[in-house]
C-alpha cells in the first residue's frame, strides 16, 4: 500500500514539474552536430550550438566521449584527433576551395567611371540562386602539395571553367573524395553555363589524375543528379544517381563503380529512394537511410561485386523515430543520429551484431525532462482512389479524449519531401500540440517512403489527387468526437503554402483559418521568376506559352491557386521572405493583395532578410509567436 502511494506520489510530482514547450523555450535547445569518430576508433567528437537571444551570435562548444558511452569531455579543438577529409591517404596533398572571379556582373566592372552605380548585367539566365545573385565568382577546388604538412601554393583544377565545385547553393565536402589510393580526385560538377544550367540537373563526377593532370567524365551519359561520391577501402567508387534530367525529386540509387571501370546499380530492384550512404569498413556493404512509411531508417545493401548476384536490401532498425544521419563506423558500431517529434537530434550508436541503438550524446536530457511530450500516433486513411494513406496525428500533451480540440491540417512542402518524425524550429508539431492543437499531417501523394509510384504522382497533378488525399485526411480524424469540427485550420509552407492557396479556393468551408508560408500563388509569374526552371518544367509539366502543351496547359488551366480567389472567404496568414528566388515574394505580396482587397481578415508577416525559410533566431522567434498570435484570432 505504501509503495503504491509513494509511486504516485512522486508520479505527481513528476507531472507537476512538467510543462509545455514553448517558442522561447525551443530556443534554449543545444543543437548537435557531428565532427567525426576519433582517428583511434574510440570516441566521438561532436559539436553543441546554442542560441542566446540577447546575445549578438551563437555560441559552439566542442566535446569527446567514448563509443562505449560515459561522459563528455570538452574539447578546446578537435586537432588530428579526427581523420583530414581533404588530405589525400598518402600524406602526399590536400584539396581546398575558395571563390574565384571569372567574368564581369557589376556595372563598374564594365563602366569604372560610373562609380556609384549599383547595376548588375547578365547576359543569361543563372542571375540569381536560391537567396543569392550571380557575382562573376565560381567555387573552384584547388589541390595543394603538402611539405612537413602544411599545404603549399594550390593547383586550380578547374582553371578558367564557369562551374561550381562545391556546387550550389548546399554543395560542401561531400562534393569531392580523394580515391583510396591517393593517386586521383572525384568531384561533383554541373558543368553547363547560364540558361542551361537552370533548365538541367545533370551533375557528373570528374575525375582528376594527380600525375598526369587529365581530368574525365565518369558518369557521361548519366543525365540525372549524380553526388556523393566515395571509395571502399578496395578503391571501388560509389556515388548517388538519379536518371532522368530535371526531376529533382526522381529515385536515388546507390551505384558502385570498380576499378575496371564497370558499374552495378545496387538498389535497382528495390521500390524505395536513398537519401544518404556510408560504405562499411570492409567494404562489402553500404549503410544508407531512407524515408520509410513516415519515418526515416537506417538500411544496408551487400555489394557482390561486378557478379550477377543480386544484392540484398534490408532494414536494420524501425521505430517511431528519424535516422538522419550515418557518422561512420568504429568495430560492430555505427554512429548515428537520431529524433522524433518530441525530441531533437543526439547522436546513438547501433551495434552491427545485437541491432541495439543506445543514445549517446545526453545534450538535451535535462531540458525534456521538464517538457511535457505529446501523443504521436500513426493512422491509415482511405484515400478517394482506394489507396491507403499514412496520417500522422500528433495531440496536445494533456489530451482528454472528452474535450474537443481545435485542428490543424499540416500541408507539407517539396512537394516531394519527406514528412517523417521531424523536428524543427519553426514547423514543429510538438509546439504546436502543446498550444492546444490536434495536428493532422498526411503522407499525401508525392511522398518518398510508400513507393516510388506515390512519390512521382504528384508530379503535374499538384492540384488534382493530392487535394482530395489532404481532405481525406482531415475528413477522416475530423470523424472523432474529439475534434472540434467548428474549428479545424490548415497550415503549410513552399508547396504546403501552394497547398493552402489552392484549397482556400475548394474546401466547401471546412477551415476557419489558413497560414500560408512562402507558398506558389500563381503558376505563370512563378515560371518567369523562379530561379530553377527544371523544376517548374518536370513538375508543373512546362512553359504557360506551349499551347500544345496538354500536362502544361492543365497544370495553368486547373491547378492555379490564382484562378480560385473569387472563392475564397476565410481569413488567411501569408508569410514570406524578401531573399526567397526559389518562390519569390511577389507570390505571397499577390495573394495577400487578392485577401485585403476582396474583404477578408488577412495579415501579412514579411522578412526582408530572409529566404525560403526563417533562419535567425529573432525572426524565427517572431514566425512562432504571430503564427500563434494569429491562430488564437481566428480559431
Amino acid at each position: 500500500m505504501r509503495t503504491s502511494f509513494l509511486f504516485l506520489f512522486f508520479s505527481s510530482l513528476l507531472l507537476q514539474a512538467q510543462s509545455p514547450i514553448t517558442p522561447e523555450k525551443l530556443w534554449q535547445l543545444g543543437r548537435v552536430s557531428a565532427v567525426g569518430i576519433s582517428r583511434d576508433g574510440s570516441s566521438f567528437i561532436y559539436k553543441v550550438t546554442r542560441t542566446d537571444l540577447g546575445a549578438p551570435k551563437n555560441s559552439s562548444t566542442l566535446y569527446r566521449i567514448p563509443l562505449a558511452g560515459g561522459e563528455p569531455v570538452k574539447l578546446d579543438s578537435v586537432g588530428d584527433l579526427v581523420s583530414n577529409k581533404s588530405a589525400s591517404p598518402d600524406g602526399l596533398y590536400s584539396l581546398s576551395y575558395k571563390a574565384v572571379k571569372l567574368e564581369k556582373v557589376l556595372g563598374t566592372e564594365y563602366y569604372p567611371d560610373a562609380s556609384k552605380t549599383s547595376a548588375k548585367i547578365y547576359d543569361a539566365l543563372h542571375h540569381r540562386h536560391w537567396d543569392s545573385w550571380e557575382d562573376g565568382e565560381y567555387n573552384h577546388l584547388f589541390l595543394h602539395k603538402l611539405n612537413n604538412g602544411k599545404p603549399g601554393e594550390g593547383l586550380d583544377l578547374m582553371p578558367n571553367e564557369k562551374y561550381d565545385t562545391p556546387t550550389l547553393p548546399f554543395g560542401d565536402e561531400s562534393d569531392f573524395t580523394w580515391s583510396a589510393d591517393g593517386k586521383s580526385v572525384v568531384y561533383v560538377c554541373k558543368k553547363k553555363y547560364g540558361t542551361d544550367y537552370v533548365l538541367s540537373t545533370n551533375t557528373d563526377l570528374y575525375s582528376y589524375d594527380v600525375a598526369s593532370g587529365a581530368t574525365r567524365n565518369l558518369t557521361e551519359g548519366r543525365m540525372g543528379y549524380d553526388t556523393d561520391p566515395s571509395f571502399s577501402k578496395n578503391n571501388d567508387l560509389a556515388w548517388l544517381s538519379m536518371a532522368r534530367d530535371g526531376f529533382e525529386a526522381d529515385k536515388n540509387d546507390i551505384l558502385v563503380m570498380d576499378k575496371n571501370g564497370v558499374v552495378k546499380n545496387l538498389t535497382a530492384s528495390w521500390d524505395g529512394t536513398v537519401l544518404s550512404y556510408r560504405w562499411a569498413a570492409d567494404g562489402k556493404q553500404l549503410f544508407f537511410v531512407a524515408p520509410v512509411d513516415g519515418t526515416k531508417q537506417l538500411m544496408t545493401v551487400d555489394y557482390p561485386g561486378m557478379s550477377k548476384k543480386q544484392p540484398m536490401v534490408k532494414p536494420l532498425c524501425s521505430g517511431m523515430f528519424d535516422i538522419n544521419e550515418i557518422v561512420g563506423q568504429s568495430g560492430d558500431l555505427l554512429v548515428l543520429s537520431r529524433n522524433d517529434m518530441n525530441r531533437a537530434v543526439e547522436f546513438y550508436t547501433f551495434n552491427l551484431k545485437t541491432n541495439e541503438l543506445k543514445q549517446l550524446t545526453k545534450v538535451n536530457d535535462e531540458f525534456y525532462s521538464g517538457i511535457s511530450k505529446s501523443k504521436t500516433e500513426k493512422r491509415y486513411v482511405t484515400t478517394t482512389d482506394g489507396k491507403k494513406m499514412l496520417v500522422w496525428v500528433v495531440y496536445p500533451p494533456d489530451f482528454d479524449p472528452a474535450k474537443k480540440y481545435p485542428t490543424l491540417l499540416y500541408c507539407q512542402g517539396g512537394p516531394q519531401s519527406a514528412l517523417t518524425q521531424m523536428y524543427s524550429l519553426r514547423w514543429n508539431f510538438q509546439l504546436m500540440a502543446a498550444n492546444g492543437y490536434i495536428v493532422v499531417a498526411p503522407n499525401r501523394r508525392g511522398m518518398p517512403g510508400h513507393g516510388v509510384a506515390w512519390n512521382e504522382q504528384i508530379s503535374k497533378d499538384w492540384g488534382g489527387q493530392v487535394m482530395d488525399d489532404y481532405l481525406s485526411a482531415i475528413d477522416d480524424v475530423s470523424k472523432e468526437a474529439y475534434v472540434d469540427k467548428e474549428r479545424l485550420g490548415c497550415i503549410g509552407a513552399s508547396y504546403g503554402g501552394y497547398s493552402v492557396f489552392y484549397l482556400a479556393g475548394i474546401h466547401q468551408k471546412r477551415f476557419k483559418s489558413f497560414i500560408a508560408h512562402a507558398g506558389v500563388f500563381d503558376l505563370k509569374s512563378m515560371y518567369g521568376t523562379t530561379e530553377e526552371i527544371f523544376f517548374t518544367n518536370f513538375d508543373i509539366g512546362g512553359a504557360y506559352w506551349e499551347k500544345e502543351n496538354g500536362a502544361a496547359m492543365k497544370s495553368y488551366q486547373d491547378f492555379n491557386p490564382i484562378d480560385k480567389v473569387a472563392n475564397w472567404d476565410t481569413p488567411m496568414l501569408v508569410i514570406h521572405g524578401g531573399l526567397d528566388y526559389r518562390v519569390p515574394e511577389s507570390q505571397g505580396f499577390q495573394a495577400y493583395t487578392a485577401l485585403q482587397l476582396r474583404g477578408i481578415k488577412s495579415r501579412l508577416l514579411y522578412f526582408p532578410d530572409e529566404n525560403h525559410w526563417i533562419l535567425q533566431p529573432h525572426n524565427a522567434l517572431v514566425w512562432q509567436r504571430e503564427f500563434y498570435r494569429w491562430l488564437k484570432e481566428t480559431l
